[in-house]
């Protein structure tokens, strides 16, 4: 015997607008699905990176330093380095372009922290990338279950309007089908507002070692020496080098 109920029954008897929930909901599960697993690799990615900023700082010069985190372009951590590095050279017309320009009348602390936080500023636009997508779903999933139910409930009860049966048998199954659509809707919410949450304080934990790098960094191109917390300074000699 077919059954009369469940997701197959909503959708054969369903009409367009309930199938177009359905398939919204779907589509809003899969593109948060996506940027989940997405994001939740790079982030193991950018985890396992940052473990080689210390590497960095107990290589014999920068270049030795600068292999220490791979040859990955995108990798933020030798971004910053290589941005920091630039933006000294430059200042100092270190770069062989000894024309005047107009950051001469910058010290090289200010022309680095700017150059450094505007690297930042780009890598955690990038990194943030896709969390709207999550929180646009986690908000409006439920509500659009929420439309999906009272569309159900409002056809049921004028096919049972028209047939002259309320009995509960009649109005259970019609009714309890088109709650159907609230549940989905929150299943699509939850995995999205938890992924949400996730994902921002994992960014925050990798944004935070970002700037502590750039701290650390700022220091060693303006005053040769790598500020850390007991109070001493890890000297590495500055030599050229890519």
């Amino acid at each position: 015997m077919e059954n009369q109920f469940g997701l197959a029954n909503v959708w054969s008897q369903g009409d367009i607008v309930t199938r177009g929930v359905a398939l919204l909901l779907l589509g809003m599960s899969l593109a948060s699905w996506m940027v989940i697993i997405l994001k939740a690799l790079d982030l193991r990615q950018l985890s396992g990176q940052a473990k080689a900023t210390e590497s960095f700082w107990h290589s014999a010069d920068f270049a030795d330093g600068l292999s220490k985190f791979g040859k990955d372009p995108s990798n933020p951590f030798r971004l910053l380095a290589l941005e920091g590095r630039e933006a000294t050279a430059h200042v100092l017309h270190k770069d062989g372009n000894t024309k005047p320009q107009l950051h001469d009348g910058l010290d090289v602390s200010d022309w680095v922290t700017r150059c450094l936080r505007n690297s930042i500023d780009d890598i955690t636009a990038k990194m943030q990338s896709g969390l709207a997508v999550l929180a646009s779903v986690g908000s409006t999933a439920p509500f659009v279950g929420l439309f999906g139910t009272v569309w159900g409930i409002y056809h049921a009860l004028l096919a049972i309007g028209l047939n002259g049966q309320a009995s509960i048998d009649k109005v259970a199954g019609p009714v309890g089908e088109a709650l159907i659509m609230t549940a989905l809707g929150l299943a699509v919410a939850i995995p999205a507002v938890l992924g949400y949450n996730a994902l921002v304080r994992g960014n925050k934990s990798v944004l935070g070692k970002l700037n502590r790098f750039a701290h650390d960094l700022h220091a060693y191109f303006v005053t040769g020496a790598r500020v850390t917390g007991t109070g001493s300074t890890n000297v590495v000699a500055m030599k050229k080098g890519s």
